[in-house]
């Protein structure tokens, strides 16, 4: 059994649909068990709508559901489906969408309650729409599928917003529900991203969601792969946006991906190798406009390879906080202070560096930052360098070869580095700078680390 699981991008209109199809059939042999994204833009356009509905601004959130979500889902029906009762079934079932959706507005729009859970409920829409339409289409190509509802499947916490799995559940659930259906030769479609507490309320499991569903529903059924279809060839070198010759990697370690992931890779969602790593479970990642190629396989370990760095990405959005006080000097127990404050604000730091009397951090920006440097005062004078960005070398066998952080340096010595660290992770080498000098640090670095490869096998 394996667990195939389509993006936006993979979902976006009929084409991509039934390209979607072709792929699942190609597959079915192996028990494919499928999970959905919502169609490219479509979570996006729901937020807008329950936004707009939360300002008092209920027509134009209709106006938003009506011409950027259902008008759509009904072109793609039109374009998809070729049976006219199969046509009108959905149609029927995407009118009560539509209504619900719209009660909903109505209710938003006169509490101006968007609560967490609220917001999950809305969002949930739009995987249950493309899963819908998807599971029609696969039986037109005479292919059992059946639609399942992943909030019966995917079990969490009540964690509203970025909910966390309850994985003993979730296994008893998926038991029940999933395999049976695999076990007699159907197709069962899931939706990505969303769950439901253990009293049944809608939860999500944040944005990117979907790949982590795939993981979760892969691990607790001991799938023998999970495959990952996007609309890029896999892992890269670098963002191709930045580097147009950024080169697919054929095969990368759980622990490379996740760095990557991490620091802001897009293709992958950083919590998704999580559970594949527990069942030693290998993770595709496929291009589905070029399903011929092989994409990137990633696995617990990978050969041995006489080269450093596998890839560079980088994260925008940074903030550092620079903290000086002279009580950090021969003290125990400041830094704990100090990362308690983070705890209560529920802010992740990134990068951590010290001296004997100074400490610095970076932070994705939020807008509980000014609270947060408001109570950090209390500890020392406090500095705020914003609109930064991670730059990430990462590679198994980054720790091993000698030089690595004078090519790197030498080859940035013209962009400002805020901060450097290396050594907490044998994997990776991280810097920040300013978020303008991103294209051209990249760039740089993937000149110097991959214009003269020669290990074949590696990349293509």
């Amino acid at each position: 059994m394996i667990v195939m699981k389509f993006g936006g991008t993979s979902l976006e209109d009929a084409a991509a649909m039934a390209n979607a199809c072709e792929i699942i059939k190609s597959r079915i042999k192996r028990h494919p068990v499928v999970v959905l994204s919502a169609a490219a833009g479509i979570t996006n356009a729901l937020i807008r709508c329950a936004e707009l509905a939360a300002e008092g601004k209920r027509l134009e959130a209709e106006a938003v559901l009506r011409d950027r979500i259902i008008d759509r889902h009904y072109r793609i029906i039109a374009d998809l489906i070729k049976g006219l009762g199969e046509q009108d079934m959905l149609i029927r079932q995407f009118k009560i969408y539509d209504e619900e959706i719209r009660s909903l507005i109505y209710g938003i729009s006169i509490t101006g309650d968007l609560s967490p859970r609220v917001l999950d409920f809305v969002m949930s829409y739009g995987e249950r729409m493309s899963s819908a339409i998807l599971t029609e289409a696969l039986r037109e190509y005479k292919l059992r599928a059946e639609l399942l509802d992943s909030r019966k499947c995917i079990i969490t916490g009540s964690g509203f917003g970025k909910a966390e799995p309850l994985f003993d559940a979730t296994r008893e659930a998926c038991d029940a529900v999933v395999r049976p259906r695999v076990e007699k030769g159907v197709v069962p479609i899931l939706q990505g991203f969303v769950g439901a507490n253990e009293h049944g309320v809608t939860t999500t499991l944040g944005r990117g969601g979907s790949d982590y569903s795939a993981a979760i529903i892969g691990t607790v059924m001991h799938a023998e792969d999970i495959e990952i279809w996007t609309d890029v060839d896999g892992m890269l070198t670098a963002d191709p946006k930045i580097v147009p010759g950024a080169l697919r990697i054929k095969e990368m370690s759980f622990q490379e991906a996740s760095e990557l992931a991490y620091f802001g890779a897009k293709v992958l969602h950083p919590s998704t190798v999580l559970p594949a790593v527990e069942k030693n479970i290998p993770v595709h990642i496929l291009n589905s406009r070029r399903p011929q190629l092989s994409g990137t396989l990633i696995k617990s370990q990978v050969a041995s390879a006489n080269i450093a760095v596998k890839s560079i990405s980088y994260k925008r959005g940074i903030s550092i906080l620079n903290i000086s006080s002279t009580r950090m000097l021969g003290s125990y127990g400041f830094m704990k202070k100090i990362f308690d404050v983070f705890n209560d604000h529920q802010t992740a730091v990134d990068l951590v560096t010290t001296s004997e009397v100074s400490i610095s951090l970076s932070i994705e920006h939020s807008p509980d930052l000014d609270s947060l440097v408001a109570i950090l005062k209390e500890y020392g004078d406090i500095t705020v360098l914003r609109n930064r960005a991670i730059i990430c070398i990462v590679g198994e066998r980054l720790r091993d070869e000698r030089g690595i952080a004078a090519r790197v340096f030498s080859r940035l010595r013209d962009v400002p580095l805020d901060m450097i660290s290396h050594g907490a992770s044998e994997i990776n080498l991280t810097c920040v700078i300013d978020e303008d000098r991103v294209p051209e640090a990249v760039m740089e670095l993937h000149d110097e680390f991959f214009s003269n490869i020669s290990e074949p096998g590696i990349f293509e």
